[in-house]
């Protein structure tokens, strides 16, 4: 199995990724930056492995996708969550489904709150355990912090479901697991996110002042602390969305 973290250089708060099981050569990418495609590309003959899958854990707001560019230049599927409302055709992603690339397998988890579509994956190498290895969290669970909760409207319910994606998904798996979110420090997407790109469910269980389990106070920490919005915010979503 291998792992590519990539520290997107265009915005070097964001984070991407490229994983899969490089014994039978297939792959998964997610959040692609647009400007990233062929460096995707790149790696994956450099792996060489063919990239199955392309996923979006939401639908952006700070940077324009090249999920769907990725994935008709590799062949691959582009996924979304099922909730996800763009006026173009994905093959939707489900609560529970497994995406199985060799010997490695990908559990997604629906983890509403910093857009109802998000999602995070669960993975699996199952050539050494069928118990999962790490997570990654996309915008809903940074190193340091969560994400916000604001950028789609009706602020205090988003924060709620953002609360028990947190405490009924996320924090009741293995200590063990480890985290990659989709930012790191300087992203608008959250407040206070370390610069460090990788954490673990135990380190951010004692260590992360977001993750109040008291609901209410959660809710008024998390919309209190809110960085400005990304610039072009709209400009962007209408960029991911259209067809």
């Amino acid at each position: 199995m291998f792992l590519i973290q990539r520290q997107v250089p265009g915005a070097p708060s964001s984070l991407a990724y490229l994983f899969g099981c490089g014994g039978k050569g297939k792959a998964i990418a997610v959040d692609v930056h647009l400007e990233d495609v062929d460096w995707f590309i790149e790696q994956a003959k450099l792996k060489d492995v063919e990239i199955n899958y392309v996923i979006d854990t939401h639908i952006h707001a700070d940077h324009v996708s090249g999920g769907r560019v990725l994935a008709e230049k590799c062949g691959g599927e582009y996924r979304l969550h099922e909730f996800s409302t763009p006026e173009f055709s994905f093959t939707p992603l489900h609560d529970g489904e497994v995406l199985t690339i060799g010997n490695v397998t990908a559990t997604v988890m629906h983890t509403p709150g910093h857009t109802t579509d998000s999602i995070c994956l669960l993975v699996s190498d199952n050539r050494r355990s069928s118990e999962p290895w790490f997570l990654i969290t996309g915008h809903t669970l940074f190193v340091g912090s969560a994400g916000r909760p604001d950028l789609r409207g009706e602020e205090e319910k988003m924060a709620g479901m953002l609360h028990d994606s947190l405490f009924n998904k996320i924090l009741s798996l293995p200590d063990h697991v480890e985290i990659y979110p989709g930012a790191q420090a300087g992203s608008v997407c959250g407040a206070g996110l370390s610069a460090k790109p990788v954490s673990t469910i135990a380190f951010e269980k004692r260590f992360n002042t977001s993750l109040n389990k008291d609901k209410d106070a959660f809710i008024q920490s998390v919309l209190a602390e809110l960085p400005p919005q990304p610039a072009d915010m709209k400009k962007i979503i209408r960029q991911n969305t259209s067809a």
